[in-house]
């Protein structure tokens, strides 16, 4: 195991330990709970999940998208490298038969694919993003999908996280952000086509519940408002693998 592997197991224990660690991540307010919901959506429509569809999740932590995921009907394969919050993931009591947890790192694991689509929430950015681009196009079967969302490192409290992460436990050493044209280009050397990177979310955790609605109507402007939107909090990401 590397280090930075190490180090995400060590930080897994950290956030594992934490009375909430929905909370600790920004889900667990009412508004935080909404950004999530939000957030699967993206990823399970544009990875088209439903009943037959096979797909891995990278990344999936305590298991609250893959409980979000699971709802779709699809068979889902979850993978974390940190065995203290796949513990919390396993207790979520997701059937068995169409939910499978394996403890590892993503890009050495044993997974029986190919899969129809590999997804993922704010994940990639704790990985070395070349290898973990490889590890997901070989997985896949020709045409099939990845849908991820990722943090935009343009957003100033993502750069400010990342960049005095010290002030910020729930940051883990080496994650990073992203920058969407960069992101798309490694997204197209990676080899795959039909390529999206598309800034979204501007509804902090921290709004009051009675300001959700007016603050996220205003988000959903901004985010198509030229130049502004680029400073939204996260970027979804979309790629297929090509046929041939």
């Amino acid at each position: 195991m590397g280090l930075r592997s190490k180090h995400e197991v060590e930080h897994g224990k950290l956030l594992a330990a934490a009375e909430d660690v929905e909370r600790a991540w920004g889900w667990g307010t009412p508004a935080g709970r909404e950004r999530a919901q939000r957030r699967a959506r993206l990823i399970a429509e544009g990875a088209h999940l439903g009943p037959g569809v096979y797909a891995l999740e990278v990344g999936c932590g305590t298991g609250m998208f893959t409980e979000m995921f699971a709802q779709t009907g699809a068979q889902l394969v979850a993978v974390d490298i940190s065995p203290d919050l796949l513990e919390k993931a396993r207790t979520r009591g997701l059937p068995t038969t169409r939910v499978q947890f394996i403890q590892g790192c993503f890009e050495h694991c044993d997974v029986e694919g190919p899969f129809d689509a590999v997804i993922g929430s704010s994940v990639l950015h704790h990985l070395e993003l070349a290898s973990a681009l490889s590890t997901i196009y070989a997985l896949l079967k020709p045409a099939g999908l990845m849908s991820f969302a990722e943090p935009n490192l343009l957003n100033p409290q993502v750069f400010v996280e990342r960049t005095f992460r010290r002030w910020f436990p729930y940051v883990s050493p080496d994650e990073t952000a992203f920058v969407r044209c960069k992101l798309k280009g490694d997204l197209a050397g990676a080899g795959f086509e039909d390529i999206e990177v598309t800034p979204f979310d501007w509804l902090h955790p921290a709004t009051p519940a009675s300001m959700i609605g007016p603050v996220g109507a205003v988000g959903c402007l901004l985010e198509r408002l030229p130049l502004v939107r680029e400073f939204a909090g996260s970027l979804y990401v979309h790629a297929r693998r090509p046929v041939g």
